[in-house]
């Protein structure tokens, strides 16, 4: 039997009838419609020469045709590749080129900037979606008989491409297989005990994990609903949550959500479940929201790479400033940094993962690969934690300095490396301050030579263009000189230290 995602989807479908997505203009999709058009997608992928294992990049806004479009690709055997539409020409030029697409479909309007670009990279085809549906997917789709018959592929074959930020400022491309989809999605339907009978209101963007995989596909094999929103709006959401019986979001969703005053338990009476990823959710607000709303935040652990590790439980105590247990089937210990070797319980130290979740490697970089694996196959996540008596898992620091805001991933180096570039600037160090809308703040702290003429406004229009808005400083502070140890490495602690109350209100 085929392990294809798609046909495993599919086979799990009870009711062709019902609505699998409604959108926020009103436009509803049966699974029937969803089949069907994703079907389509993946004849005209094929009738263009996309063969199994080629990559198909996408740069589009969120709407229910491009939802669609990514069971397409996995149903014609393809390899999806999503990217932030927040990304400039500069980033694509790296991640198209690296990934070597044969399709990229962006916005309409974006095609005559990205359209010779990709051209000039050797990709074969370069089609449109719009936000509403419209554009030259679309249209070239209507012509394709409907009926596709999905590719076989093996459980081990590629499914997707993830990039994810790299330390030294080059992007890494997470290899996610059929079954680490497959099988991470049927876990958590069954742990978070979601039905046919659900409705998930979806404010998520689908170009990373959370929203692309977590969301839509624990919703696809329940056979259940989703409200889908373009973006997320907080008038919105409290309008449309008494339809609702659950919410995936980022921490910033619940602050947001908090300032409200419509917000009460009786709005949110008929929600059995609210899940909060990407980002460290405080427990200051897990504590607000339970005082509100009687519903205490499900918060879980996961990664690019992994998809989903920990979650804390369904009907046990969900501890606030933790992520829960290992979910079934994965292991999760925590390990020195330096030996590697594992550490007591209680004990802080890095953690590791293995599992049937975590993905094959990164895309053409075998030394990277092997050198965040074990040899015993734990994936080192270069995050680190503790485990404690109870057996959750606590999140206490990441290492490789990554910070998270708004749910998005930033690596410090990338930011740095633009900066350091822009004439009278000697170095830079870029940090996350704690923000209370954002989880993190993008922080950067510069040096300049004497008699310089740059200022904040500068060096934020000089970065304006050449990074994604979420990976923009929110401040930028001059000094004489960073902090260093006596190895000369710069302490970010310090600097973190330092500014930790910047964002406070």
């Amino acid at each position: 039997m085929s392990e294809n995602l798609y046909t495993l989807i599919r086979s799990s479908i009870a009711d062709p009838a019902k609505i699998f997505i409604e959108t926020g203009d009103g436009r509803t999709f049966s699974y029937a419609d969803t089949f069907a058009l994703a079907e389509r997608f993946a004849g005209l992928l094929v009738g263009l020469g996309v063969q199994p294992g080629d990559r198909v990049a996408v740069q589009v806004d969120k709407s229910a045709e491009a939802l669609i479009f990514y069971l397409g690709v996995v149903a014609a055997g393809g390899v999806y590749l999503p990217l932030n539409v927040g990304y400039t020409l500069t980033e694509l030029e790296y991640f198209i080129g690296d990934a070597e697409p044969r399709v990229v479909v962006c916005r309409p309007n974006a095609e005559k900037d990205l359209g010779p670009l990709a051209t000039r990279l050797g990709v074969a085809h370069v089609l449109t979606l719009g936000g509403n549906g419209d554009g030259s997917l679309m249209e070239k789709a209507k012509s394709v008989p409907a009926g596709f018959a999905a590719v076989p592929r093996a459980a081990d074959d590629l499914a997707a491409i993830l990039y994810t930020s790299g330390t030294t400022g080059r992007s890494k491309g997470a290899m996610l297989t059929h079954h680490n989809l497959y099988s991470n999605a049927a876990t958590l339907k069954d742990y978070w005990r979601f039905t046919r009978d659900d409705v998930l209101l979806h404010a998520l963007p689908i170009f990373h994990t959370h929203g692309l995989f977590v969301a839509s596909n624990v919703t696809l094999l329940a056979g259940a609903s989703m409200i889908f929103l373009s973006k997320f709006d907080g008038d919105e959401v409290m309008k449309l949550l008494p339809r609702a019986t659950s919410m995936m979001g980022v921490p910033t969703f619940y602050v947001r959500l908090l300032q409200s005053p419509a917000l009460t338990k009786e709005s949110v009476k008929h929600i059995r479940l609210f899940v909060s990823g990407s980002a460290p959710l405080l427990a200051d607000t897990h504590k607000e929201w339970e005082a509100r709303t009687g519903h205490r935040i499900l918060e879980r652990y996961g990664m690019t790479e992994t998809n989903m590790n920990t979650s804390n439980p369904y009907d046990a105590e969900r501890v606030a400033g933790t992520v829960g247990f290992p979910l079934p089937g994965v292991s999760v210990r925590i390990t020195d940094p330096e030996t590697g070797k594992p550490l007591a319980q209680g004990e802080i130290g890095m953690i590791e993962v293995k599992g049937p979740n975590v993905f094959k490697g990164y895309w053409r970089m075998p030394e990277k690969t092997a050198a965040e694996f074990r040899a015993d196959g734990f994936f080192i996540t270069g995050d680190l934690g503790k485990i404690d008596d109870r057996g959750y898992v606590h999140i206490v620091g990441r290492g490789k300095d990554l910070i998270i805001t708004g749910g998005y991933n930033v690596y410090p180096k990338e930011v740095e490396t633009e900066i350091d570039a822009m004439p009278g600037v000697i170095e830079s160090a870029v940090i996350g301050v704690d923000h209370p809308d954002f989880g993190e703040g993008v922080t950067a702290v510069v040096v300049a030579s004497k008699g310089h003429a740059l200022d904040e406004a500068g060096v934020l229009k000089a970065l304006d263009g050449r990074l994604a808005k979420f990976k923009l400083p929110k401040r930028v502070f001059f000094v004489d000189d960073l902090p260093r140890n006596t190895m000369g490495k710069v302490q970010k602690n310090l600097l973190r230290d330092q500014y930790k109350t910047l964002y406070k209100k």
